[in-house]
């Protein structure tokens, strides 16, 4: 029987944790909520509280032999991840070595390209402080897996939408985009087919995988697509010296910082057929669609 750890049983992870159950996988995971553990352990998942922020405050956990997926995002602040090294150190320290490792990274460890394609192959230039992070736990866990002769995959991706994760707040407040003549390429994936990806990934990848629908699209054209979807007004749009003024910081970013998402490999060598291969079709499903 196939065997799985998830550190980190959030959004993705726990649609994760429960594509594996319905698979006939053993899966265990690591989270630090009690409140979402009740749908865990009523799919027979076993849960595991505490945090990652502290290596003494991590007990043993049953990761030894198991394909491990890591999908705990980094602190905030700084340009190292504390927890990936915490998790790392208590693995270490119990001797518990899994058998593969996949770590959901982001597409942010390639810095603004101007909205020029990327691939694989592309340089990792990280403009900001959490592409940076995500490239420390990057070299921590391809370190790591040589240290103990592992594979280790790396997924480098793209936004993450889906049920529950459409930007409603900013909607319902009226935030104002950036006007779409000044707005450049980003990309998206929709949580189901980023699932199917990291199964996929566990049982059969290699390396790194850009992970993206492959339609790529500006963010203001993201957010008025999702206003559309909701029945929502398209919120006013501002130059960019007004932009920076009013939007938060990493919303700003998430703006102006531009490339388009090669994801080729990811097809096709992982076998994946995308559900939602369109914005349009993915928020259709989203926005009628319950957490």
């Amino acid at each position: 029987m196939t065997s799985l750890f998830v550190a980190g049983c959030g959004y993705t992870g726990q649609r994760v944790a429960l594509a594996g159950r319905q698979q006939g996988w053993q899966v265990a995971a690591q989270l630090r909520e009690a409140s979402k553990t009740a749908p865990l352990r009523q799919a027979g998942i076993e849960a595991h509280l505490c945090s990652l922020d502290h290596l003494e405050d991590i007990p043993p956990l049953p990761v030894a032999g198991r394909l491990l997926l890591y999908c705990v995002p980094p602190q905030g602040g700084g340009s190292i991840d504390l927890r990936a090294r915490n998790f790392c150190a208590a693995l270490q320290r119990d001797r518990s070595i899994p058998e593969r490792i996949v770590y959901l990274s982001a597409t942010s460890v390639y810095g603004d390209t101007g909205g020029r394609s990327v691939t694989e192959q592309s340089p990792v230039q990280p403009t900001s402080a959490m592409g940076k992070r995500r490239l420390d736990a990057e070299r921590l866990f391809l370190e790591f897996g040589r240290n103990h002769a592992i594979a280790v995959v790396i997924l480098r991706i793209s936004g993450i939408y889906g049920p529950g994760r459409l930007p409603l707040m900013q909607l319902s407040q009226g935030q104002p985009l950036l006007k779409e003549e000044l707005a450049r390429p980003s990309n998206r994936i929709h949580v189901e087919d980023l699932t199917q990806v990291c199964l996929a990934a566990l049982e059969r990848g290699e390396g790194i995988y850009n992970v993206s629908d492959g339609a790529p699209c500006s963010m203001t054209a993201y957010f008025n697509a999702c206003a559309d979807a909701l029945g929502l007004p398209r919120p006013p749009q501002v130059d960019l010296d007004e932009a920076q003024r009013v939007m938060p910081p990493l919303l700003f970013n998430y703006f102006v910082e531009s490339r388009v998402v090669d994801n080729s490999r990811m097809l096709a060598e992982l076998g994946v057929t995308l559900r939602y291969p369109t914005l349009a079709a993915g928020l259709a499903a989203s926005s009628r669609s319950t957490p």
